[in-house]
């Protein structure tokens, strides 16, 4: 098939090689030339815009950050959405707000094309090796045409429904509980070491035991190592809970521990951690500045 793919970060670096290793001719585009540099020697094309990554495709993936970068790279100069083949569809992957997935998916439904958002779980390594969690809204008829591409991508599918607003609303679910469970573990190993107790055997007992967490066990790790290189940025579970806190509000739904959450994330932000891993939760908890920003 040939497959389109705007945003090579980590999870669309991952993606990206995974469906050339499927035997998809995959084509991509990225603000970064080293990233597309590093997806061309995979066995990658490279187009100069989203609209020369569309042409001709049948399908176009899109994993950027936020709703502004969809709409930019659908609706914007050199945008995707005018140049996509009548017939063809966008996978949207970014967590974003369930009201803007459904207007996306309506502007592309006047356009003849069609629109699945399948919100992503599981980090930069099991996007690679197909392993990741994907939540699929989106017509059936769509589903059943990429099945094929979209199991490659993801060994975890879970078919939501038909509304692609849907696996919005599911996969901010998760990301609100993940903030409060990565808040959690933070703090409680902050406590282990601010009391007297060797972090790292806090956390191999935690990792056994009734306080374990997907999200604690991947990231604490890495915390208590000092490796802070990004694979989630601490700004996209900012975002993630922000944006799950304000769906439940418009719900009429309370969310104590998600505000808290919530609150945390926007904290770590605003100390100068956006741009690490999240893991740098722990280092907020013990009140350990960020490290100088590198130039060059």
């Amino acid at each position: 098939m040939d497959i389109g793919i705007v945003g090579i970060g980590n999870m669309g670096m991952g993606i990206a090689l995974r469906l050339v290793d499927s035997g998809h001719a995959v084509t991509v585009r990225d603000l970064r030339p080293e990233r597309e540099a590093l997806a061309a020697a995979q066995g990658a094309a490279v187009a100069p815009n989203a609209a020369a990554v569309a042409r001709g495709v049948e399908v176009l993936i899109i994993v950027v950050v936020d709703t502004a970068q969809c709409d930019d790279v659908l609706f914007g100069d050199d945008g995707a959405a005018a140049a996509l083949p009548v017939g063809s569809a966008v996978v949207l992957c970014p967590t974003i707000a369930p009201g803007d997935v459904e207007r996306i998916a309506q502007r592309l439904a006047e356009a003849g094309i069609g629109c699945i958002h399948a919100p992503m779980s599981g980090g930069p390594l099991r996007a690679r090796d197909g392993t990741m969690s994907l939540m699929v809204a989106g017509p059936h008829v769509l589903f059943e045409r990429y099945e094929t591409v979209l199991r490659q991508m993801s060994s975890r599918l879970f078919l939501i429904d038909e509304h692609p607003g849907n696996g919005a609303r599911i996969k901010l679910v998760n990301n609100l509980l993940a903030a409060i469970n990565l808040a959690g573990a933070a703090e409680a190993l902050a406590l282990a070491w601010r009391i007297g107790l060797d972090p790292a055997l806090a956390q191999a007992v935690i990792e056994q035991s009734s306080g374990a967490s997907w999200i604690g066990s991947d990231r604490m790790p890495r915390a208590l190592a000092g490796d802070l290189a990004p694979r989630a940025h601490v700004s996209l579970l900012a975002k993630d809970s922000a944006l799950a806190v304000a769906m439940a509000e418009a719900g009429g739904a309370h969310t104590p521990l998600g505000n808290v959450a919530a609150a945390r994330f926007r904290m770590a932000c605003d100390a100068g951690w956006a741009d690490f891993d999240d893991a740098a939760l722990y280092d907020l908890a013990r009140l350990r500045p960020p490290p100088p920003a590198t130039t060059g």
